[in-house]
């Protein structure tokens, strides 16, 4: 079987190893990884799915992740690649958050059999006592060292709280616990994290003469040099209650050209050679492999099931004759009052979100890129009203992708 390492490699998972010959040694037979995930809200988004994917890969290759839900670092705030200090949550908010986590988690590694396991790591965090941890584990730490990482450094301007400073001696002591009780011999994570994993890998060699080892993930962002997870609205949630499925469908099914063949090898299970086949894809071609991304993605996120309602709602959408929406596809509700009234066009595509600003909507409509039921509108303030409802609802269009089911309510 291929190590594992080499196929995150192939994949484009892997930014720096401390050690690649003795991870890739380590990885030779099953072994125990682990990744952190902060529980700062009760769902994670796109931005995590690299790391989540790499578990995934690596359960598959018969080795055995621990997700680390971080309840007690949450208490404390990961300063790594924020300019100001998190806000603190309550240890209530961070169980809440804790629980929604772990159930997005089960969706994507089998923690049956104990083949995976989900760790908190508040079960041992909440427990030290503070003189007994700064002489035991403190006095290992060098200050001059901790602030040349990038995760201190970059905060220095901005001001870096004592609580904050505490951060990077408790992510060690998780990965010295993981070490000790769980084998556990390779931390993962963003390449913000770089500095941290050193510290546990320090950590662990002070404290038991033994050797671990760390990887990061690249920090993505888009061909368009937007984060991996952001969108002008906001988040895409895994949370089925927060994203749809048939939202996040699109998120996949619209990213750009340039990126399609990075997002098939990082966030699909398809072989490479399929990846390969998929990225020589030229011109109208594309849009297979993007329905294809969108259709894996939807999958290994929310299952089969909601995948194909989120395909077969777009395909309704895009196809040559427009029909009524699934109940996934997007939908923006009005009341039968507002409808009697009437609404003028421009305001009901700022409304319901198809455009930014009223100004963007005439815009829109101006330049021939609105539709109302499938038809072309002509003027900006055209009245929509209860004439234009068809089996009790409407469909707005922006452009030649975005869409809205408007409802009566």
């Amino acid at each position: 079987m291929e190590n594992v390492l080499d196929t995150l490699q192939s994949r484009g998972f892997v930014e720096q190893v401390t050690d690649v010959h003795g991870v890739r040694d380590l990885l030779d037979r099953p072994a125990v990884c682990y990744i952190g995930f902060d529980p700062t809200a009760k769902s994670l988004h796109v931005g995590s799915l690299l790391p989540i994917m790499s578990l995934v890969h690596m359960q598959q290759s018969g080795h055995r992740p621990i997700a680390l839900v971080g309840g007690g670092t949450g208490m404390v705030g990961d300063p790594s690649g924020k300019t100001e200090m998190r806000p603190i949550m309550s240890r209530e908010q961070i169980d809440e958050n804790a629980e929604g986590l772990r159930a997005q988690l089960s969706r994507f590694i089998d923690f049956s059999n104990n083949r995976a396991l989900l760790l908190n790591n508040a079960d041992w965090l909440t427990e030290l006592r503070y003189i007994n941890f700064l002489r035991d584990i403190g006095k290992h730490f060098s200050v001059n060292r901790m602030l040349a990482a990038e995760s201190y450094r970059m905060r220095l301007e901005t001001g870096l709280s004592f609580i904050e400073f505490n951060y990077m001696l408790l992510q060690a002591y998780d990965f010295w616990h993981l070490f000790k009780y769980y084998d556990c011999r390779l931390q993962m994570g963003g390449n913000d994290q770089w500095g941290n994993i050193l510290a546990g890998e320090d950590l662990i060699r002070r404290l038991e003469g033994e050797t671990v080892f760390g990887l990061t993930f690249p920090l993505l962002t888009t061909s368009a040099g937007i984060k991996m997870g952001k969108t002008h609205k906001g988040a895409v949630w895994l949370d089925p209650d927060l994203t749809s499925p048939y939202y996040y469908y699109q998120y996949w099914i619209n990213q750009d050209d340039a990126d399609i063949p990075r997002f098939l090898a990082l966030f699909t299970l398809l072989p490479m050679d399929e990846v390969h086949r998929l990225s020589q894809l030229k011109g109208a071609e594309i849009n297979a492999a993007k329905e294809i991304l969108a259709y894996e993605a939807t999958r290994i996120c929310h299952g089969k099931q909601e995948a194909d309602r989120a395909r077969e709602a777009a395909k309704s959408l895009f196809g040559e004759e427009e029909t009524a929406l699934a109940d996934s596809a997007p939908q923006f509700s009005v009341t039968m009052k507002e409808l009697e009234q009437g609404i003028p066009a421009f305001i009901l595509f700022e409304l319901c979100g198809l455009c930014k600003t009223r100004g963007d909507a005439r815009r829109l409509i101006g330049q021939g890129g609105a539709y109302l039921n499938g038809e072309r509108l002509d003027i900006f303030d055209r009245i929509v009203n209860t004439a234009d409802l068809k089996e009790n609802s409407l469909l707005l269009r922006a452009g030649k992708k975005r869409y809205m089911h408007v409802v009566v309510a």
